[in-house]
């Protein structure tokens, strides 16, 4: 080390600091030296002092920051769980909501049936007394030929044929029809009222009623077919008057290939491009009803006429009667389920099959899950 080189001074926090003098240091200097190492330590204490405090304070504010985040935490646990309830709540609010609007709107849709109903029966009311219904398209039931009164032989052709319509029954969404075979079974759930019904691990408390059918009618229709007239369609349309027309008409079927039939009346309508037919001889009409087209000679030229038979049809017996099935049971408020409608329908099958639960063997059954459908009711024979 060099030693002959002068000292350095050292500064530090605004302190001058001189290296100690090789060759001896006075009295003065030292207690000097001595105060500053002294104000040193002071600073030193004071400074981990400070430290440490420090340290506390962090310390006690990580504590503080652990607590307030599990407060978090459990805030926000809280918050989910109040979310969840809600939603949960509100679901079954929208539920029952949906259930009160539907049984609303089925009790809506049954007062304007009864209007409607109502309505019908006032119109069908004519002046003169009688009853005017519509009835929808159906197979009749031959019956017998009707005899000819005092043996006079017309030729006419006379049918009877029985009618009798179906009741028709509106069946709506989440709804079925259960018709067992015996009467003492329906009859007994519907006093019993309500039923818990398993539907795939859900219980449904299920409805059961009674209901009523729309009234039905039966006639007896008298249809006439006649042996001396027919109808003829299909007349081509030509530049001709009516008289002309219609004389051509009546020489086309008086020159038939079955041989001459003397016409006794021509009934021809230009507008309609319809004719009808009348021979003089009771019977001349049988052999050409059979004929669907019929050759037709005018100008030189052959056009093919459609024929068909001449008939009368009147009704007979009309009768009004009301239906009900003492059979049959009404289920409303059919939860839904995710399963497919036959499977539904089958689970309730089973349900009210079982002796134990009061049922009984089934008939027929019918389960609507979405929409409307129609069930129409014949009458026992």
């Amino acid at each position: 080390m060099d030693f002959t080189s002068p000292p350095l001074s050292l500064k530090d926090n605004g302190f001058n600091m001189a290296t100690p003098d090789p060759l001896g240091t006075s009295k003065d200097e030292m207690e000097r030296l001595e105060g500053e190492l002294k104000k040193w330590k002071e600073r030193v204490e004071k400074a981990e002092k400070a430290k440490a405090d420090l340290f506390l304070c962090k310390l006690s504010a990580d504590e503080e920051c652990v607590k307030a985040e599990e407060e978090l935490i459990k805030l926000k646990d809280f918050q989910e769980k109040q979310h969840k309830n809600i939603i949960t709540s509100r679901d079954t609010y929208e539920r029952e909501l949906h259930v009160l609007i539907e049984e609303n709107a089925e009790l809506k849709r049954e007062i304007e049936k009864l209007k409607e109903d109502l309505a019908k029966c006032s119109s069908g009311l004519s002046r003169d007394g009688l009853i005017k219904k519509q009835v929808a398209e159906m197979k009749m039931k031959f019956s017998h030929m009707e005899e000819m009164k005092n043996d006079y032989a017309d030729m006419n052709t006379h049918c009877v044929f029985g009618v009798t319509t179906k009741l028709p029954f509106r069946l709506n969404q989440n709804q079925a029809l259960l018709t067992f075979e015996d009467e003492e079974v329906a009859q007994r759930l519907i006093k019993m009222g309500k039923h818990a019904v398993n539907l795939d691990s859900k219980i449904a408390d299920v409805r059961v009623k009674p209901f009523t059918l729309e009234m039905g009618v039966k006639f007896e229709l008298h249809v006439t077919i006649s042996g001396k007239k027919i109808n003829v369609s299909e007349v081509p349309e030509l530049s001709i008057p009516e008289d002309w027309m219609r004389d051509k008409l009546e020489l086309n079927f008086y020159k038939s290939e079955q041989g001459a039939r003397e016409v006794e009346n021509v009934n021809y309508d230009k507008q309609s491009r319809t004719a009808v037919i009348t021979f003089l001889r009771p019977g001349a009409a049988n052999g050409l009803a059979r004929c669907t087209k019929y050759p037709f000679f005018v100008n030189g030229r052959c056009y093919r006429l459609s024929v068909s038979p001449n008939t009368d049809v009147h009704l007979e017996k009309f009768q009004l009667y009301c239906g009900i099935s003492k059979k049959t049971i009404l289920l409303k408020r059919i939860e839904e389920t995710e399963d497919d409608e036959e499977s539904v329908q089958d689970m309730i099958e089973i349900y009210f099959q079982k002796p134990s639960n009061s049922g009984g063997e089934i008939e027929k059954i019918k389960y609507v899950s979405k929409g409307v459908t129609w069930v129409w009711f014949e009458e026992d024979t």
